[in-house]
């Protein structure tokens, strides 16, 4: 058994953040459709989709089409969840927006993802990750001083703020439907998942513990024992001493007396501080560095690359990492202690189970070939 076996999520194909949640429900172990547009099967698979795809299977359906339609709406008869990521009025304008679903399939939790939300001034602007973050206040935050803001690749907003936020959300109305027996809409914005993973900042702010300015706080790069550093070979080692009990094995490592050294607690001896750790830093390799603080507190660990992090024998042992579609990716996360994620599968060709799946719903052969040749499958 899985955590989600049982679950059917039909997923409204795209990219980016609502395919990630169905990879992550998927990897949970609910059965989850991927609907594929007619141009996408014509195209094959986007190798840009083969790791959120994984898991899955895969319906070809032109929804712009009425009988297409219809097949959408006799698929979700027997679904649990739908997720998808239009633009605001889209679902409405083909036939299957919150209105109509609420009517014709009570039972049925629906997640919409967006950058702005469904509705305010910017809700049928275009938008990226990095659009939504700046909004939020989480871009602004990140950087050297006196430097642009670094974006933070698209994790915060697109990942963090919208596919982890439409995944809590489609599971909380999940457990909630099964006391009322009824589904619900969660609208999922990009904008607000980024100002919610930054109110533990707002906190900070709100009591005068976080003041604007990029490299000025504990937690951005100004703390010299909460930074990088770069090593005698050119790479580098991070930093995360906060705590006292860390910070002095840390000096322990780098063979420095907390004595001779000016108070970490004054933030106007933080450049000295700085200062005379860079130069021990860059007295070793960054492996060496890494064998003399492997098994300690002091909270220093290599600054891996994307290479490196898959091969590294404490990820490798750990199993976070894991090959499909011959493709070394990240595995299942979270874990479970009985109900045990996985890899369900490779991923699907665009529409490579739309016959299996039409049969599957009570349509026959020859309704399935009359769907084909009318263009409402694919």
């Amino acid at each position: 058994m899985t955590a989600l076996a049982g679950i059917r999520v039909i997923e409204l194909g795209g990219i980016g953040p609502a395919p990630f949640c169905g990879m992550l429900l998927a990897d949970m172990g609910a059965e989850v459709i991927r609907v594929d547009r007619p141009s996408e099967v014509d195209r094959g698979l986007d190798p840009l989709r083969t790791m959120v795809g994984r898991s899955k299977r895969a319906i070809g359906l032109n929804l712009k089409t009425s009988p297409g339609v219809a097949v959408l709406h006799r698929i979700l008869e027997s679904a649990d969840v739908l997720i998808e990521g239009f633009r605001p009025g889209v679902m409405e304008r083909i036939g299957v927006g919150p209105d109509v679903l609420e009517s014709t399939h009570p039972h049925l939790v629906v997640g919409r993802m967006t950058g702005w939300g469904q509705t305010g001034p910017f809700a049928a602007m275009a938008g990226h990750d990095i659009n939504y973050i700046s909004m939020s206040g989480a871009l602004g935050s990140i950087g050297r001083a006196g430097e642009r803001p670094v974006p933070p690749l698209n994790l915060v907003g697109d990942y963090g703020g919208g596919a982890l936020y439409l995944a809590v959300g489609v599971l909380a109305a999940l457990v909630e439907r099964s006391v009322s027996g009824r589904g619900q809409v969660i609208d999922v914005a990009m904008v607000d998942g980024a100002a919610s993973l930054m109110t533990p900042i707002y906190q900070m702010f709100g009591m005068g513990r976080w003041v604007e300015g990029r490299e000025s706080n504990l937690l951005d790069g100004s703390a010299p024992f909460y930074d990088t550093y770069v090593t005698s070979d050119g790479l580098a080692v991070a930093v995360g001493s906060l705590e006292e009990p860390f910070y002095k094995a840390m000096l322990a490592g780098l063979g420095l007396d907390e004595g001779d050294l000016p108070d970490r607690n004054d933030p106007s001896t933080w450049p000295e501080l700085r200062k005379r750790f860079a130069g021990v830093f860059k007295t070793k390799t960054r492996d060496e560095w890494e064998a003399i603080f492997a098994g300690t507190d002091a909270c220093v660990t290599p600054v891996l690359n994307i290479a490196e992090a898959q091969t590294h024998r404490v990820n490798v042992e750990r199993g976070v990492f894991v090959t499909t579609d011959g493709i070394a990716q990240p595995g299942p996360a979270p874990r479970f202690s009985r109900t045990v994620s996985a890899v369900q599968g490779e991923t699907p060709k665009p529409g490579e189970h739309t016959d299996e799946i039409l049969l599957e719903i009570r349509y026959t052969p020859s309704e399935v070939e009359a769907l084909r040749v009318g263009g409402a499958i694919a």
